[in-house]
Protein backbone atom coordinates (compact mmCIF):
# COMPACT_ATOMS: atom_id res chain seq x y z
CA UNK A 1 0.00 0.00 0.00
CA UNK A 2 1.29 3.60 -0.91
CA UNK A 3 2.91 4.84 2.38
CA UNK A 4 0.79 7.99 2.18
CA UNK A 5 -2.45 6.08 2.59
CA UNK A 6 -2.89 5.82 6.03
CA UNK A 7 -5.46 6.48 9.31
CA UNK A 8 -6.11 10.37 9.34
CA UNK A 9 -5.36 10.98 5.53
CA UNK A 10 -7.79 11.10 3.14
CA UNK A 11 -8.38 8.35 0.32
CA UNK A 12 -8.16 9.30 -3.19
CA UNK A 13 -11.49 10.15 -4.75
CA UNK A 14 -11.21 7.35 -7.46
CA UNK A 15 -14.04 7.10 -10.34
CA UNK A 16 -15.04 4.14 -11.71
CA UNK A 17 -17.92 2.61 -13.84
CA UNK A 18 -20.34 0.99 -11.67
CA UNK A 19 -21.90 -2.45 -12.49
CA UNK A 20 -24.00 -0.48 -14.42
CA UNK A 21 -21.32 1.04 -16.26
CA UNK A 22 -22.36 4.31 -15.51
CA UNK A 23 -18.96 6.50 -13.87
CA UNK A 24 -19.22 6.96 -10.33
CA UNK A 25 -17.19 8.83 -7.93
CA UNK A 26 -16.21 7.68 -4.40
CA UNK A 27 -17.38 11.17 -2.89
CA UNK A 28 -20.68 10.37 -4.89
CA UNK A 29 -20.98 7.25 -3.38
CA UNK A 30 -20.20 8.21 0.18
CA UNK A 31 -22.34 11.89 0.51
CA UNK A 32 -21.46 12.65 4.24
CA UNK A 33 -21.61 9.61 5.66
CA UNK A 34 -19.26 6.86 6.82
CA UNK A 35 -18.35 4.36 4.56
CA UNK A 36 -16.69 0.68 4.17
CA UNK A 37 -14.44 0.54 1.08
CA UNK A 38 -13.45 -3.21 0.17
CA UNK A 39 -11.10 -3.60 -2.62
CA UNK A 40 -10.89 -7.21 -4.25
CA UNK A 41 -9.40 -9.83 -5.91
CA UNK A 42 -12.80 -10.37 -8.07
CA UNK A 43 -15.59 -12.78 -8.20
CA UNK A 44 -13.18 -15.40 -9.41
CA UNK A 45 -12.32 -15.22 -6.00
CA UNK A 46 -13.73 -17.74 -3.26
CA UNK A 47 -12.23 -15.85 -0.63
CA UNK A 48 -13.93 -12.38 -2.34
CA UNK A 49 -17.35 -14.07 -2.44
CA UNK A 50 -17.19 -15.75 1.02
CA UNK A 51 -16.68 -12.42 2.30
CA UNK A 52 -19.56 -10.60 0.32
CA UNK A 53 -21.84 -13.30 1.22
CA UNK A 54 -21.43 -11.59 4.64
CA UNK A 55 -21.54 -8.09 4.06
CA UNK A 56 -25.13 -9.13 2.50
CA UNK A 57 -26.95 -9.16 5.84
CA UNK A 58 -24.63 -6.41 7.12
CA UNK A 59 -25.52 -3.96 4.43
CA UNK A 60 -29.16 -3.57 5.75
CA UNK A 61 -27.51 -2.70 9.42
CA UNK A 62 -25.71 -0.48 7.51
CA UNK A 63 -28.50 1.41 5.37
CA UNK A 64 -30.55 2.17 8.48
CA UNK A 65 -27.14 3.13 10.24
CA UNK A 66 -26.51 5.74 7.81
CA UNK A 67 -23.73 4.38 6.29
CA UNK A 68 -22.19 3.56 3.27
CA UNK A 69 -20.43 0.31 1.02
CA UNK A 70 -19.08 -0.15 -1.80
CA UNK A 71 -16.87 -2.70 -3.45
CA UNK A 72 -14.21 -1.96 -6.00
CA UNK A 73 -12.56 -4.95 -7.88
CA UNK A 74 -10.46 -5.65 -11.27
CA UNK A 75 -13.01 -7.52 -12.70
CA UNK A 76 -14.64 -6.18 -16.18
CA UNK A 77 -18.26 -4.53 -15.75
CA UNK A 78 -20.17 -7.66 -17.04
CA UNK A 79 -18.01 -9.58 -14.69
CA UNK A 80 -18.57 -6.89 -12.00
CA UNK A 81 -22.30 -6.84 -12.28
CA UNK A 82 -22.46 -10.94 -12.25
CA UNK A 83 -20.28 -11.03 -9.02
CA UNK A 84 -22.92 -8.79 -7.48
CA UNK A 85 -25.75 -10.27 -8.34
CA UNK A 86 -24.24 -13.42 -7.86
CA UNK A 87 -23.49 -12.66 -3.93
CA UNK A 88 -26.92 -11.35 -3.38
CA UNK A 89 -25.34 -7.45 -2.89
CA UNK A 90 -27.61 -4.60 -3.23
CA UNK A 91 -24.94 -2.07 -3.05
CA UNK A 92 -22.57 -0.48 -5.38
CA UNK A 93 -19.40 -2.46 -7.48
CA UNK A 94 -16.93 -0.54 -9.18
CA UNK A 95 -14.84 -2.40 -11.82
CA UNK A 96 -11.55 -1.31 -11.94
CA UNK A 97 -10.62 -3.50 -14.89
CA UNK A 98 -7.90 -0.75 -15.95
CA UNK A 99 -6.03 -1.63 -12.80
CA UNK A 100 -6.04 2.57 -11.91
CA UNK A 101 -6.16 1.72 -8.11
CA UNK A 102 -4.44 -1.03 -8.17
CA UNK A 103 -1.97 0.64 -9.41
CA UNK A 104 -2.10 3.86 -7.84
CA UNK A 105 -2.16 2.28 -4.49
CA UNK A 106 0.91 0.25 -5.29
CA UNK A 107 -1.57 -3.22 -4.63
CA UNK A 108 -0.68 -5.25 -7.51
CA UNK A 109 -1.05 -8.70 -6.43
CA UNK A 110 2.13 -9.67 -7.80
CA UNK A 111 1.92 -13.37 -6.23
CA UNK A 112 -1.17 -14.11 -9.18
CA UNK A 113 0.04 -13.05 -12.48
CA UNK A 114 -2.75 -14.91 -14.09
CA UNK A 115 -5.53 -12.50 -12.80
CA UNK A 116 -3.35 -9.60 -11.85
CA UNK A 117 -5.76 -8.52 -9.13
CA UNK A 118 -5.32 -6.02 -6.23
CA UNK A 119 -4.03 -7.18 -2.93
CA UNK A 120 -7.52 -7.36 -0.96
CA UNK A 121 -7.90 -4.22 1.49
CA UNK A 122 -11.16 -3.12 3.42
CA UNK A 123 -10.90 -0.10 4.72
CA UNK A 124 -13.16 1.83 7.02
CA UNK A 125 -13.78 6.08 5.45
CA UNK A 126 -14.89 8.64 8.10
CA UNK A 127 -16.90 11.47 6.00
CA UNK A 128 -15.14 13.05 3.55
CA UNK A 129 -12.70 10.30 2.84
CA UNK A 130 -11.10 10.35 5.91
CA UNK A 131 -9.01 6.87 6.52
CA UNK A 132 -10.34 5.54 10.02
CA UNK A 133 -8.56 1.84 9.66
CA UNK A 134 -7.03 -0.55 7.23
CA UNK A 135 -7.51 -3.69 6.28
CA UNK A 136 -5.11 -6.07 4.47
CA UNK A 137 -7.07 -9.19 3.36
CA UNK A 138 -4.26 -11.15 1.95
CA UNK A 139 -5.53 -13.76 3.88
CA UNK A 140 -9.00 -14.21 4.85
CA UNK A 141 -8.76 -14.08 8.16
CA UNK A 142 -6.68 -10.13 7.65
CA UNK A 143 -10.13 -9.46 6.65
CA UNK A 144 -12.60 -7.54 9.30
CA UNK A 145 -15.30 -9.65 10.52
CA UNK A 146 -19.03 -8.02 10.69
CA UNK A 147 -18.68 -7.25 14.31
CA UNK A 148 -15.30 -5.61 13.64
CA UNK A 149 -16.73 -3.15 11.42
CA UNK A 150 -19.49 -2.44 13.40
CA UNK A 151 -16.87 -1.12 16.02
CA UNK A 152 -15.20 0.50 13.66
CA UNK A 153 -18.37 2.29 12.60
CA UNK A 154 -19.30 2.73 16.23
CA UNK A 155 -16.55 5.12 16.57
CA UNK A 156 -16.53 6.80 13.66
CA UNK A 157 -20.03 7.69 14.36
CA UNK A 158 -19.56 8.73 17.56
CA UNK A 159 -16.83 11.29 16.19
CA UNK A 160 -18.54 12.77 13.64
CA UNK A 161 -22.63 12.88 14.83
CA UNK A 162 -22.79 15.42 16.93
CA UNK A 163 -25.96 14.01 17.72
CA UNK A 164 -24.35 10.40 19.23
CA UNK A 165 -25.65 11.24 22.60
CA UNK A 166 -29.06 13.12 22.29
CA UNK A 167 -29.38 12.74 26.08
CA UNK A 168 -27.08 15.15 26.96
CA UNK A 169 -28.42 18.25 28.02
CA UNK A 170 -26.72 20.72 25.94
CA UNK A 171 -27.98 18.79 23.33
CA UNK A 172 -31.60 18.71 24.12
CA UNK A 173 -31.32 22.78 24.59
CA UNK A 174 -29.73 23.19 21.26
CA UNK A 175 -32.54 21.28 19.84
CA UNK A 176 -34.98 24.04 22.06
CA UNK A 177 -33.20 26.39 20.62
CA UNK A 178 -33.25 25.35 17.27
CA UNK A 179 -30.04 24.29 16.15
CA UNK A 180 -31.13 21.53 14.05
CA UNK A 181 -28.07 21.69 12.05
CA UNK A 182 -26.26 19.05 14.81
CA UNK A 183 -28.94 16.66 14.43
CA UNK A 184 -28.78 13.99 11.30
CA UNK A 185 -30.34 14.22 8.76
CA UNK A 186 -31.34 18.07 9.38
CA UNK A 187 -27.56 18.45 9.00
CA UNK A 188 -27.64 17.57 5.71
CA UNK A 189 -27.92 20.01 2.76
CA UNK A 190 -31.49 19.85 0.73
CA UNK A 191 -29.18 19.03 -2.48
CA UNK A 192 -27.70 16.33 -0.41
CA UNK A 193 -31.04 14.80 0.51
CA UNK A 194 -32.86 15.12 -3.00
CA UNK A 195 -29.39 13.12 -4.40
CA UNK A 196 -30.27 10.14 -2.25
CA UNK A 197 -34.21 10.11 -2.93
CA UNK A 198 -32.57 9.40 -6.55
Amino acid sequence: MRPDIVPGAIFPDYELADHTAKRRKLSELQGQDPMVLVLGRGGYCPKDRRQAELLVQFHRELEVGYCRLVTITTDNINETSEYRIGVGAHWPFLSDAGRVVQKDLDIAEYTDPIHNPMIPHVIVLEPDRVIYKIYNGYWFFGRPTVEELRQDLRAVLRKCRPDWDIAMPEMKLAWQQGHKELFYPYGKTYAQTLSEQD
